[in-house]
């Protein structure tokens, strides 16, 4: 059973698991944009959160509490798994819709202040501007808007700014949709690329191969990514992923130039239907 909401940027629709029943699909004009399990914040349904929280897990050691940004707010999910995982970890949230906000806090309470969670209502580019220089450990960039990325997160501009507060060894994040003939991925690995010393791809075989449109979590840092364990766990998972280490990644650029401000373009749309559309 859902309940549609209108927000600020169209009708949010909370959908209740059949198989569990404190968990909800957050979905955004139909688009799911996030699943919520209100008694285990550690689950977490959709394979490219995993993916991210596979990068979260080994940021660092076990348990030791990570300053982290989360540009895309959505319902929290990996916050509020963090938050489970790593407690006393200081966590900003950035979402743009105030009444998206509004709605989560209300119908699926979580970590709030007490808890390191701070909410923060902008658009996510330019919020990085109100934190101060190495804030943060993690950055991790999930923001949709009708199912795309939208431009301005996905330039050079934008990647000086995401450098500018994280750590020197910070890792930045980002859930990235593509498919076969690839317009966007190769333009996204050579900006990431220009921007960090290290990358990493974590993305499902079929995707990859291009038999489908999909999700592909894409990691840069200027310190060495951990990709044996990143490796070992995306095979683990119920649907396992593989990991490109640096060279690899690199390769997928296929000679395409960085992205920058004047020559962005917003993520392709995914096919009718992929994401719950």
């Amino acid at each position: 059973m859902g309940t549609g909401t209108e927000v600020e940027h169209g009708i949010a629709e909370l959908v209740q698991d059949p198989d569990r029943p404190r968990s909800w699909t957050l979905l955004l004009d139909g688009t799911a944009q996030s699943h919520v399990d209100l008694d285990d914040p550690e689950h977490l349904e959709f394979e490219y959160v995993r993916r991210i929280a596979h990068v979260a897990d080994l940021a660092a050691p076990p348990a030791v509490p990570l300053r982290v940004l989360h540009l895309g707010g959505g319902a929290w999910t990996l916050a509020r798994y963090l938050a489970a995982t790593r407690p006393g970890s200081a966590q900003t949230v950035v979402e743009l819709d105030a009444a998206l906000v509004e709605l989560v806090a209300h119908r699926l309470p979580g970590p709030d202040e007490s808890d390191g969670l701070r909410i923060v209502t902008a658009e996510a580019r330019a919020s990085l501007g109100l934190f101060p220089a190495g804030a943060f450990d993690l950055v991790v960039l999930d923001v949709f808007a009708g199912a795309r990325t939208p431009a301005q997160v996905t330039t050079a501009q934008f990647l000086d700014a995401v450098r500018r507060v994280l750590a020197p060894t910070g890792i930045h994040v980002a859930n990235l949709g593509d498919g076969a003939p690839w317009p966007f991925l190769p333009g996204q690995i050579a900006t990431a690329g220009a921007a960090f010393g290290e990358l990493a791809l974590i993305a499902a075989p079929d995707v990859l191969h291009g038999r489908r449109f999909g999700n592909l979590v894409l990691a840069g840092s200027d310190r060495e990514l951990p990709v044996p364990g990143l490796t070992r766990r995306a095979a683990a998972d119920p649907f396992p992923a593989r990991v490109l280490d640096d060279s690899a990644t690199r390769a997928l650029a296929r000679g395409a130039a960085a992205v920058t401000d004047a020559t962005a373009a917003p993520s392709p749309k995914p096919p009718a239907g992929l994401w719950g559309q």
